[in-house]
């Protein structure tokens, strides 16, 4: 669906600047782009689309017959399963990241984020055994891969692997690299908090980005805006997807090693150079500042980290990430 276009005019060709926008993968994912005329970019953006869209055939833990749900129902049948080189790219990805975390980073956690999906629409809380239990069918070490033969095999009966954190940022880098080959490599793909962006607009150094604050009522940082061209930046929190339950406010991210949801009242936005490396953001809610600081410079990642505990705001920046912003406005 064709948002809206604008004309610019850069040196001796003129550029029209087109947003276009469908929900995938359960969100809205909008591809920003900048090409000679609609008909080219509206070209390039249904390819992006066509590529997200075949990306969730592969990825979903919603639908019935995606390749994630066919891998995870073959969990303890000691079957060894060759799978696509998609997802083979964003399962070794994602234990490699569970082992430098010792799990906090899981994508074995299905069971966990299934029942707290239900409990979030009941508004009610699972009981301690039953977190236990789904608990007990959960852990990164359960899983064995075959670099060679590309075979991924699921150990233990009834896991389920849940992708979602890393999944949306792979699929705006595939997006972004679709709408480059069909000719607009100046493009922006936004999968909700998952941003992967190409070579600059015309006439600007990079694409400015709004990274929101928490939404605390008096202490609400505003906005910032960073400026970056050929990298990702990913947002994970709980400012969109929260529940409350005994007093407590409760987060979608969720700790794989207790089985509960984070209580931390928090946004971390990584910037990588790739969305799969900025998916980190959801591994670095969960591991908290000091050793989130610690992961994005070994990913070669620029972080910020907004935190309230008690109700009092802490921001913490790495110096790379304070480099990229560009307006920091004040209330």
């Amino acid at each position: 669906m064709l948002l809206s276009c604008v004309s610019v005019a850069r040196d001796d060709e003129r550029l029209e600047k087109f947003v276009f926008e469908k929900a995938e993968m359960g969100v809205p994912f909008r591809i920003t782009l900048y090409a000679a005329d609609e008909d080219a970019a509206k070209r390039a953006a249904e390819a992006g689309f066509a590529r997200v869209e075949a990306l969730n055939r592969i990825f979903s833990d919603y639908e019935d017959d995606t390749e994630l749900v066919r891998l995870s129902h073959t969990s303890g049948s000691g079957r060894a399963v060759m799978v696509s080189d998609e997802l083979w790219a964003v399962l070794s990805r994602a234990q490699v990241l569970a082992a430098r975390t010792d799990g906090a980073f899981d994508v074995t956690c299905g069971p966990l984020t299934g029942m707290w999906r239900n409990a979030r629409r009941k508004h009610e809380l699972p009981s301690p055994e039953r977190i236990a239990e789904m608990t007990a069918r959960v852990g990164w070490k359960k899983v064995r891969l075959d670099e060679k033969a590309h075979t991924v095999e699921l150990l233990m009966p009834d896991m389920r692997l849940d992708v979602g954190s890393i999944a949306k940022g792979f699929a705006a880098d595939e997006a972004l690299k679709t709408v480059r080959a069909n000719g607009c490599p100046r493009a922006m793909v936004a999968g909700s908090g998952d941003i992967s962006v190409g070579d600059p607009p015309p006439g600007r150094k990079g694409w400015r980005i709004e990274v929101v604050g928490l939404d605390l009522d008096d202490a609400a940082p505003a906005p910032i805006v960073i400026e970056i061209a050929n990298a990702a930046i990913a947002t994970s929190g709980d400012r969109n997807q929260r529940f409350d339950a005994d007093g407590k406010r409760l987060s979608h991210i969720l700790d794989p090693r207790t089985g509960r949801p984070l209580t931390d009242h928090a946004l971390v936005s990584v910037i990588a150079q790739d969305g799969l490396t900025a998916g980190i953001s959801t591994a670095c809610s969960v591991i908290g500042p000091k050793e989130a600081l610690k992961l994005a410079a070994e990913w070669r990642a620029a972080i910020r980290i907004q935190r309230a505990p008690e109700g009092k705001l802490e921001i913490t920046e790495s110096p790379e990430w304070s480099a990229l912003v560009v307006e920091r406005e004040k209330k």
